[in-house]
């Protein structure tokens, strides 16, 4: 019942509220048109300036709504960065464009131009015509997740994330991948996703290539494994899942990262944040303006931890993110109070009364504490 739910609420969001669109692509390359099923994010045709992650789907023909429900219902709570999904339906051509030797495992034929369409005519043309990040995913399943390891046997390839959902590795894939673990300096995530009642040859091949990638102690792969998972219903379970652990940078502070990370610095917490952010917009190409369940999170950090000189940089950043609010004017106050200026730290609360009231903090508390310190000193 738990499964049969969330399948439908994910396919009850996509349809409901995400603007999928079919494109057909002539494709010089395959010779033939490719039929593509498109997700923009809500806010796309509004956000002029803005750049997506793109999440490119194989066996787009049923895999598409996973995913597309997934991003459009994580990204809307601001879990994940509202990203472009595009799925590949290869209808009656989805054996030829997933053909591999017999004899290496490597894609030739029909097979090798699909892998060449993907890479040097598909993602061109979505450059040239959305607005991408540059932070590329790919997504399979069985053959497809099989399919997109090639991507990553190629020396710079053009994605970052790898989502493999219950891979038919091909007979020399794990060897070849164990490879590329071991001498590869690219920095890539990979999510290995497997069903409970896999195949017995697929879960042999996924607990391989853990062990190769366990090894070599790989901090950006993690395998997921849903529990009462059969090979056609792990999809739905695992994409929101693989998404989460790529996209984890992007997400608010929590409070085990608030407990384990940021009150055991021995640096800025307000560096912390800074480099959290930098960390957003250098690993995914996404611009994030700094929350204030963050900024929340570093003052608290401050005043546990008696680090009262970074309320002064803290300030700086809520004025950049937020200057139209009286939060930032507060921290800088509070800085000057604990530096033991009072008039300095009364003048400065008092230059805060015009400001929009932002995080539990108004012109009547900048009033009050700007009054109690006049009381205080007899200002």
């Amino acid at each position: 019942m738990r499964f049969t739910a969330l399948l439908i609420a994910v396919f009850c969001i996509n349809y409901s509220f995400s603007q999928a669109t079919y494109k057909t692509l002539d494709s010089n390359i395959l010779g033939r048109n490719c039929s593509l099923k498109i997700l923009l994010p809500r806010g796309y045709k509004d956000n002029i300036e803005k750049t997506y992650p793109l999440i490119l789907v194989l066996d787009g023909d049923y895999l598409f709504e996973p995913f597309s429900g997934a991003v459009d219902y994580l990204s809307y709570w601001d879990e994940i960065p509202e990203a472009i999904v595009v799925g590949i339906r290869h209808g009656k051509n989805r054996s030829a464009d997933f053909m591999i030797s017999e004899q290496n495992s490597l894609p030739i034929e029909t097979g090798g131009r699909f892998f060449e369409f993907v890479s040097n005519e598909l993602v061109g043309f979505l450059n040239k015509n959305y607005r991408l990040s540059g932070f590329n995913i790919i997504a399979g399943h069985g053959d497809s997740a099989n399919f997109i390891n090639y991507y990553l046997l190629r020396n710079k390839s053009v994605f970052n994330a790898y989502i493999s959902i219950s891979p038919k590795f091909a007979p020399n894939m794990v060897e070849y991948l164990s490879e590329v673990i071991e001498k590869t300096e690219e920095d890539f995530y990979y999510i290995l996703g497997k069903a409970e009642d896999d195949q017995v040859s697929i879960s042999k091949n996924t607990e391989k290539l853990f062990m190769a990638f366990n090894n070599r102690s790989y901090n950006k792969f993690i395998k997921i494994t849903p529990t009462n998972t059969s090979y056609y219903t792990a999809a739905p379970l695992v994409a929101p899942q693989a998404l989460n652990y790529i996209f984890r940078q992007y997400k608010p502070i929590s409070k085990e990262e608030y407990k384990t990370e940021i009150l055991t610095l021995t640096t800025s917490p307000v560096q912390y944040l800074e480099d959290k952010y930098e960390g957003i917009l250098n690993i995914y190409g996404v611009k994030k303006r700094v929350l204030l369940n963050d900024i929340k999170a570093v003052a608290a950090a401050i005043g546990k931890t008696d680090k009262f000189e970074d309320y002064e940089a803290l300030s700086k950043v809520v004025k950049k993110n937020y200057p139209e609010t009286v939060l930032g004017t507060y921290y800088l106050a509070k800085y000057y109070e604990e530096k033991g200026e009072p008039k300095k730290a009364m003048r400065t609360y008092m230059s805060g009364f015009d400001l929009s009231p932002f995080g539990g903090v108004d012109s009547d508390l900048l009033m009050e504490k700007a009054e109690a310190i006049k009381i205080d000193f007899g200002y």
